[in-house]
């Protein structure tokens, strides 16, 4: 399922906007910030990870010990990723919120696709990693440090601040004589 031409293009537009501000941040007077809910894009995003791992490399128990370890964070991160998309979106907040975990399997599963063989011997050793935190904290942490696939970015950016036309007309201060 594509996204609407609309959402294409917005997306195109912000990410313009997004590298004129990397690119030349004296002309840009736009600050971005990060969502409130990053961590829990952040964890929804390993959690969905490890899931595709567990999928394609036959870690389903693994998979398993991490969601009973971290159950009541990765429940908590849920309930603030719902809250944001329902701030975000209202009435179709949960089509969106289905959307982006869609989106979300989708791109993470063609990283595993056109890695081949390789993805596995890669991505399972993410297991022991997080096997051995010790709290959310720890796991919030990881998931803020790997670098996760998202199918798209979570910031909030003011506009640029609009400058005022320079005038580009002078006004003549000699005196006609007739």
């Amino acid at each position: 399922m594509g996204l609407p031409k609309w959402r294409v293009a917005a997306a195109s537009a912000a990410l313009a906007g997004v590298i004129g501000m990397n690119v030349a941040p004296a002309l840009a007077a736009g600050s971005c910030t990060v969502s409130p809910a990053h961590e829990a894009f952040d964890v929804q995003g390993l959690k969905s990870e490890l899931m595709v791992t567990a999928l394609s490399c036959s870690q389903q128990d693994r998979y398993n010990a991490f969601v009973a370890k971290f159950r009541a964070h990765l429940t908590a991160e849920e309930d603030r990723l719902n809250s944001w998309f329902r701030t975000t979106y209202g009435r179709s907040a949960q089509r969106e919120h289905d959307d982006y975990i869609t989106q979300l399997a989708n791109v993470q599963s063609e990283k595993s696709l056109t890695s081949g063989t390789a993805f596995c011997n890669q991505r399972t050793a993410m297991f022991d990693e997080v096997l051995v935190l010790e709290d959310a904290a720890d796991l919030s942490a990881y998931a803020e440090a790997k670098d996760i696939t998202q199918p798209a970015s979570y910031e909030t950016c003011e506009a640029p601040a609009a400058t005022p036309a320079r005038s580009t007309t002078r006004r003549s201060t000699r005196k006609v004589r007739s």
